[in-house]
């Protein structure tokens, strides 16, 4: 296996990008990776030339009370993963090369960042908006590829791309799951034994709400009351929301008109996590 081809510094991945093979595919990703990571970066290899994977953990998008100094990492182990994929080149820059000393401009994703996330976690999209058009500006990629786990961000950076006439595509791939049907991220580690079983209400509310749906349920309303209802049977568990929005704007539906988003995050002990399908 030939080990993968590591970029530190904008320059040299902006040189090194003028010889790659086109279409060019990215997946942009904060490390630790899983098989919902690799499933994007085989999404990329299948239609794609060349691939560049991203691994970097970026500040601008976590609050001061969030995880980012014990993000998880392993390096090491996410480059060997990568070069498994045949990724031709991951970009890994240092927060100081793309946050110089005087950097002061940043991307507003607009209303459509407000909500959800965005309001549970004031600046976060300003973050996540930011660092990516830096990427795609970077790397200039033909496609950029991301997980339906984190639907709101696709939203955002579907919009971003669109609205900023970025000439490129972003594809947004299913969820991966594991067996029990727990949503694949990075954040599952921090859990116990306990907290992990208990993550499964997550894809248990929004399983009922696909149930109602399909027997012929359309009141929203019922939906969610249902799914928290549900929810709040779980001691470790939290809410911090639970959405039946429209899959673009993100506007709460009071009537299920397909397609439609069902999301909520959740806080199992100490550990926030999100998950969503669409109707």
């Amino acid at each position: 296996m030939t080990p993968v081809k590591v970029v530190e510094k904008i320059a040299e991945m902006r040189s090194l990008r003028r010889g790659l093979g086109e279409p060019v595919g990215f997946v942009p990703t904060m490390g630790y990776l899983h098989e919902g990571h690799l499933s994007l970066v085989r999404g990329a290899r299948a239609e794609s030339r060349s691939v560049v994977a991203s691994i970097f953990v970026n500040p601008t998008q976590f609050g001061p009370r969030e995880d980012f100094a014990s993000y998880p990492c392993d390096t090491e182990r996410d480059l060997a993963l990568l070069a498994e994929e045949a990724v031709d080149v991951v970009f890994m820059p240092s927060a100081a090369e793309m946050y110089p000393e005087r950097f002061g401009v940043y991307v507003d994703g607009g209303k459509v960042t407000e909500r959800l996330e965005g309001a549970c976690r004031p600046g976060h999209f300003r973050g996540v908006t930011t660092v990516v058009a830096k990427l795609f500006n970077i790397v200039r990629p033909t496609r950029a590829y991301f997980g339906q786990k984190d639907a709101q961000q696709a939203v955002v950076i579907k919009k971003m791309v669109a609205d900023l006439n970025m000439d490129m595509e972003v594809v947004t791939l299913p969820t991966v799951r594991e067996p029990d049907g727990l949503a694949m991220s990075s954040r599952n580690t921090y859990l116990n034994p306990a907290e992990r079983r208990a993550a499964l209400v997550l894809y248990q509310a929004l399983r009922l709400a696909q149930r109602l749906w399909l027997e012929g349920e359309k009141d929203a309303g019922c939906l969610r009351r249902e799914m928290i209802a549900l929810i709040q049977r779980e001691p470790l568990a939290s809410i911090d929301y639970i959405s039946v929005a429209e899959t673009e704007t993100l506007d709460e539906l009071d009537k299920v008109k397909p397609p439609a988003l069902v999301s909520l995050a959740v806080r199992i002990g100490r550990t926030r996590l999100i998950d969503n399908i669409v109707l």
